[in-house]
């Protein structure tokens, strides 16, 4: 049998220091919510047990420690002043710390994420609508699966087979979800506005899953969080402040781009974007962005290199001549690459056209490619959203 005095002082350190419950590193620890309790009720651990846990602490402590030199994250206003919002329409508008601080509340889910047990019945009791009238796999996917592990009943809700393709009205339909005493409602609509439209008419939270080319704001958060942990892992302490952030690709049709520009800018970045002329948008400049036409003349110095997808489906006409052209002129392969700082990551947030925007052997570069780290740390993110936003309709201490 192992001694366990020390361990659970420093699980106690460390829940005071992150702000997690012991039922949370407990779980995260010993795949049981309850574990620590029981060992500091006189209950004991075999050694392997105790070696793993040890281990996973360890780790645990080290993203702690990372995480006390972010910027702002000492700063944090108490209780629901961290977060003030009712709902997660858009990045604009957000401050520094309000960012920080859901990408830092990520970072639990992060963790738990990786166990083998994958639960928390935080939102246990409570209904998520993904009411989604566009059509989509991965961020569906993603927020269900957030949903699911926080506990919550989850309803996905497809345009396909809804009353709006009836002829109701959106209005309509929000006072329809309204009445379905939902807890929290995600909505992806193909109309910029949409989703702010819904969240005047509802009583519960809202997240905006994309709204027509607005804003995407989990997958600016989310991308946030993938860029802040692998500089993390490479020892930079302040990872946004100064960053050079190329985003190349459609951007006037890219509710994507629009978030990651407002995300990264509000942290401190240097953010370029690149497009050809007629997928520029007018005016980008007052983002605090540089805007280029010429990739080559982006990429130099670039640490981060995220790239976009030719959004078709919302191209009325021809924008480029042809994908060969646009590759040429646009698409990321290694010799372009090279162009950037000599260990610039790699993103792109999918779905991938491998050889128009970007090149297999760059898509999956080791080391550097943060593309599937995005998928990953998009469960996280989601799941940090809806524990956040229904915060305060569920009591929590500090959040009415």
């Amino acid at each position: 049998m192992a001694d366990t005095q020390e361990l659970i002082a420093r699980i106690n350190a460390l829940a005071l220091r992150s702000n997690r419950s012991k039922s949370t590193l407990s779980r995260l620890l010993f795949g049981n919510g309850k574990r620590i309790d029981e060992i500091e009720a006189g209950g004991s651990i075999t050694l392997t047990t105790y070696q793993r846990a040890a281990e996973a602490l360890a780790e645990l402590e080290q993203t702690a420690a990372a995480g006390a030199h972010a910027p702002h994250s000492s700063r944090y206003p108490e209780g629901r002043a961290a977060f003030p919002h009712k709902h997660l329409l858009g990045i604009a508008g957000l401050a520094p710390h309000e960012i920080l601080f859901l990408l830092d509340e990520a970072e639990q889910w992060v963790e738990l994420n990786r166990q083998s047990h994958k639960r928390d019945n935080r939102l246990a009791g409570l209904t998520i609508i993904n009411a989604f009238f566009e059509n989509s796999t991965r961020t569906l996917l993603s927020f269900e699966i957030a949903g699911k592990r926080l506990g919550a009943d989850v309803v996905n809700m497809h345009a396909a087979q809804s009353s709006v393709k009836k002829g109701e009205t959106l209005i309509d339909t929000a006072l329809t979800l309204n009445a379905m005493r939902s807890d929290a409602i995600v909505i992806r609509h193909g109309s910029s506005g949409a989703v702010r439209l819904i969240a005047d008419k509802v009583d519960c939270p809202v997240l905006n899953a994309g709204d027509g080319q607005h804003e995407h704001p989990t997958q600016g958060l989310l991308d946030a969080l993938t860029i802040r942990r692998a500089l993390r892992e490479r020892g930079v302490t302040e990872p946004f402040s100064g960053l050079k952030v190329v985003i190349c690709g459609d951007v006037l049709h890219s509710r994507v781009a629009r978030s990651n520009v407002h995300c990264l800018t509000t942290l401190g970045a240097d953010v370029r974007v690149c497009a050809p002329p007629a997928l520029m948008p007018a005016g980008i400049e007052q983002l605090k962005v540089t805007a280029f036409h010429d990739f080559d003349a982006a990429l130099e110095g670039a640490e981060v290199v995220m790239m976009l997808r030719l959004q078709n489906e919302r191209m009325q006409g021809s924008f480029v001549p042809s994908p060969a052209e646009y590759r040429h002129l646009y698409g990321l392969t290694p010799e372009r690459l090279s162009r950037a700082a000599p260990d610039a990551l790699v993103m792109h947030p999918g779905p991938m056209n491998r050889g128009v925007e970007i090149d297999s052997i760059v898509a999956d570069l080791p080391e550097r490619s943060l593309i599937t780290t995005q998928v990953e740390m998009g469960v996280a993110m989601r799941m940090a959203c809806l524990d956040v936003l229904t915060r305060q309709p569920r009591g929590v201490e500090g959040w009415q």
